[in-house]
C-alpha cells in the first residue's frame, strides 16, 4: 500500500509548504493545486514573533518542526510532552541551538485520518502538547493542547485503489470488475453550502456531516449510513467508542432525551445522505476530541429501502422511528435492535465492542458496496457550551 500511494502522489505536483501560527483563525487561506497545511490551537495567547509550528506537506510523508517556545512565553516546553497524532510518535530530531523538535512521519503513519474527495486526497493528524505534572501534585502550570494538522493534495483519477483503503470499494452489481466507488464523509457548514473546520466546536453545537458516494459511471445508486461509531482514537475498535448509527441505519443517538441528532429529510441527492448530531464529548478526555467511524452501504437506487438499508431517526413528537424514504415498518427493529436475519445476527448490547468491518468484497449477487470511513478529529472549544455537562457521554 505504502509503494502505491508514492507511486500515486509522485504523479502531483511538489508540495508548496503552508504554515500558520497555532492561533492563527484563516481557515480560507489555501494553497491548491500544491499540498498545504494549517495548524490551530484554541488556547487565547499572544502571537509568538516566530511561528511555532511549521508544517511541510512533501509527497510522501510530512515534517512538523515545533519551536518549543509553543506559547510564546518565553518558557520552553519540554520536548518528552510532544507527540505527533493519536499513535502518539515521537520526535525525529532535535536542534538545541534554535529550540527546535521535529516530527518526521509518512502520510499514513502516527494514526494520521485521510479523507478523499473527488479533486483532493486530505491527511489529517494531531501535534499532541500533554504537560508533565507538576513537581507538587496539587498544582497545575500548563493546560494540555491540541494542534490539528492538515495536508491536502490534489487527486488524479489513476490513483491506485490500493494506496486508499478502505475507502475506495468495488461495486459488483451491473458495474465493470474494474469499477470502484468512492465513499466520502464531509463535515459541512450550518446552512450545508460548503466544508467546515474540523475545529471551534462547543457542546450545545451541531454537527452536520454529509455522507457521498461517488463514481465515473451513470449507474444510480443510494446511499445508506449503516452504523457509526465516536472514539477517541481513529478506527472502530477504539476504546472508550459510543454508538451513533447502529443497527443497519438507526440513528439511535437520536433517541436519548437530551438529543435531536436525526437524518435530513429529504435527501439533496439519491447518492447523499446528511444527519446532525448534537456535539458531544468524552467524559474525562483532556484533549476534547472525537473521530467518527462510519460504515457507509450503497445500493441499486431502484432497489426498495429495507430492514437492512434504510434511514431511521427517532420522532420524538409522534415517540416513533421514522425513515428518511420508505415505509414506517422498516425501522421498527430499530427500538428491538434485532434488524439482521438470524444467519447474520450481530450484537444487540449497545455496549459491546463495534464490530470492525473493514474493506469488503461481495460477489455478484450481492448487489452492493460498502466500506468504513473516518471523519476527525473534531476538536472542541474549552469554553463551555450552552449544553454545558449535558453533551458528556460515557459509553464503551
Amino acid at each position: 500500500p505504502e509503494s502505491g500511494l508514492i507511486l500515486a502522489l509522485l504523479c502531483w505536483a511538489a508540495g508548496q509548504v503552508a504554515a500558520y501560527p497555532p492561533w492563527d483563525f484563516s481557515w480560507g487561506a489555501r494553497a491548491e493545486p500544491h499540498a498545504w497545511s494549517w495548524v490551530e490551537d484554541h488556547q487565547s495567547r499572544a502571537i509568538s514573533s516566530q511561528r511555532p509550528v511549521v508544517v511541510q506537506c512533501q509527497e510522501a510523508q510530512l515534517v512538523v518542526t515545533v519551536h518549543r517556545d509553543l506559547f510564546g512565553t518565553g518558557r520552553l516546553v519540554n520536548v518528552a510532552d510532544l507527540t505527533l497524532g493519536p499513535a502518539a510518535c515521537k520526535h525525529s530530531s532535535l536542534n538545541p541551538a534554535q529550540n527546535t523538535v521535529t516530527f518526521t512521519a509518512g502520510l499514513h503513519e502516527c494514526g494520521s485520518i485521510v479523507q478523499i474527495t473527488p479533486d483532493s486526497l486530505v491527511y489529517r493528524t494531531l501535534l499532541n502538547y500533554d504537560p508533565s505534572p507538576a513537581s507538587n501534585p496539587l498544582i497545575i502550570r500548563s493546560n494540555p493542547a491540541v494542534i490539528p494538522i492538515e495536508c491536502h493534495y490534489p487527486r488524479r483519477e489513476n490513483v491506485s485503489s490500493s494506496a486508499v483503503r478502505p475507502t475506495w470499494a468495488p461495486f459488483s452489481s451491473t458495474l465493470s470488475a474494474e469499477e470502484r466507488l468512492l465513499f466520502s464523509l464531509r463535515l459541512m457548514n450550518e446552512d450545508w453550502t460548503a466544508e467546515r473546520p474540523f475545529a471551534g466546536f462547543q457542546l450545545g453545537d451541531v454537527l452536520n456531516i454529509q455522507a457521498e458516494v461517488a463514481t465515473e459511471s451513470h449507474v444510480p445508486l443510494r446511499l445508506f449510513v449503516d452504523s457509526c461509531v465516536a472514539a477517541l482514537s481513529p478506527g472502530a475498535d477504539s476504546s472508550p467508542h459510543y454508538a451513533i448509527v447502529d443497527f443497519n441505519g438507526c440513528l439511535v443517538d437520536g433517541r436519548s432525551d437530551d438529543t435531536s441528532s436525526a437524518f435530513v429529510t429529504p435527501r439533496p441527492r439519491e447518492d447523499a445522505l446528511r444527519f446532525r448530531i448534537d456535539v458531544f464529548r468524552f467524559a474525562g478526555d483532556t484533549r476534547n476530541l472525537i473521530y467518527i467511524t462510519c460504515h457507509l452501504k450503497a445500493t441499486p437506487a431502484e432497489r426498495a429501502p429495507d430492514p437492512l438499508n434504510k434511514a431511521c431517526s427517532f420522532d420524538r413528537a409522534r415517540n416513533t422511528w421514522a425513515p428518511v424514504e420508505g415505509s414506517r415498518d422498516i425501522c421498527s427493529c430499530c427500538e428491538t435492535g434485532n434488524c439482521e436475519s438470524p444467519a447474520f445476527s450481530r450484537r444487540l448490547d449497545p455496549l459491546d465492542p463495534w464490530p470492525s468491518r473493514r474493506f469488503r468484497r461481495h460477489d455478484a449477487n450481492a448487489k452492493e458496496a460498502e466500506a468504513d470511513v473516518v471523519i476527525g478529529p473534531v476538536l472542541l472549544s474549552r469554553a463551555a457550551g450552552a449544553a454545558g455537562a449535558e453533551g458528556e457521554r460515557q459509553e464503551g
